[in-house]
């Protein structure tokens, strides 16, 4: 595979810098847009913070299925100008739907084969484009199928479930301190505020918290794969039967073993605190290949007559 820098313009004009991996062999080829999960995340996959290392193990594992893949640098992050904190929900969205444009527009891919794989934030942007776009194939890693309130509640109490007995002890006064949290951050009216101290992104927070994926869900006229850890803090595993339900036509869904959050496995008790020890270690090869060829088989042929597979499985 080769690896080549490709810019992509905003609806407002603004250079999204990212790289597009091309299969060995000549084109015009398959391709999808790999979308990444919040915060100012770079077209790798990685924060200052934090080193999800995303894209190059998916890019390699597309590129020997014969499939290119295009990822770019958040606005205010790597090569890409602006600031991450004042980028809305919705801004994340067109920007995601500039750079399905900017693909299929390539003389190198082909434009009725083009795909959109989603992690996390990524994976919500990937429901609307399999809803409002022409993309073919859409894979949900970690998405939920709910309110934007509701799935920051489960994710809330998720995560205290998996603290020391001490915090467990809390979880009522943690969430009434949530609640409080979440109503500060709605009557906030700018791009940016201050909530309990910290500067948060509170134009992207109050559209997250609005926004209900269940209505692009059922609206998807490509075929779904999706997949969520059974060990995923953030995201409601049991979201997948939901998905399979709106999705026209089901969605091939997998509820994935010892899965975490950051695309690791972990037999151990599930813990915030052990994500950066995960994140040492590889994205699971399971998950690459089954991504891998369930894209394969829908970008290279004509899914429309397929039967529906709107079933359960672990992968």
């Amino acid at each position: 595979m080769r690896d080549i820098d490709m810019t992509v313009t905003a609806d407002d004009g603004t250079p999204l810098a990212g790289t597009l991996t091309l299969p060995a062999g000549p084109g015009p080829h398959p391709a999808v847009v790999l979308l990444h999960g919040s915060g100012p995340l770079d077209r790798e996959g990685n924060s200052p913070q934090l080193r999800m290392e995303l894209a190059r193990p998916v890019a390699g594992a597309l590129a020997a299925r014969g499939i290119a893949t295009l990822r770019y640098d958040r606005r205010g992050t790597g090569a890409t100008p602006g600031n991450w904190r004042t980028a809305g929900f919705t801004g994340n969205r067109q920007d995601a739907a500039a750079a399905v444009r900017a693909l299929a527009d390539r003389p190198d891919v082909r434009a009725e084969a083009t795909g959109v794989i989603g992690h996390s934030e990524g994976a919500l942007h990937a429901m609307a484009l399999g809803a409002r776009t022409d993309v073919r194939a859409v894979v949900l890693l970690a998405g939920f199928a709910n309110l934007g309130e509701e799935a920051f509640r489960w994710q809330g109490r998720s995560v205290v479930a998996g603290m020391p007995a001490p915090v467990r002890a809390l979880r009522r006064p943690l969430a009434a301190v949530g609640s409080r949290l979440l109503g500060r951050v709605k009557r906030t009216r700018t791009d940016v505020a201050r909530v309990a101290g910290n500067k948060v992104n509170a134009r992207w927070l109050r559209e997250m918290l609005v926004h209900d994926t269940r209505d692009d869900l059922a609206a998807v006229g490509a075929a779904v794969l999706a997949v969520t850890g059974d060990k995923d803090l953030q995201v409601d595993p049991g979201d997948l039967a939901e998905i399979a339900r709106l999705v026209p036509g089901g969605a091939q869904i997998h509820r994935s073993p010892d899965l975490t959050h950051v695309l690791r496995r972990d037999p151990g008790r599930p813990s915030l605190n052990s994500c950066r020890r995960l994140l040492r270690e590889p994205v699971d090869a399971g998950l690459l290949d089954l991504v891998a060829g369930w894209l394969a088989r829908h970008l290279a042929t004509d899914t429309r007559e397929q039967p529906a597979e709107g079933h359960l499985a672990s992968s």
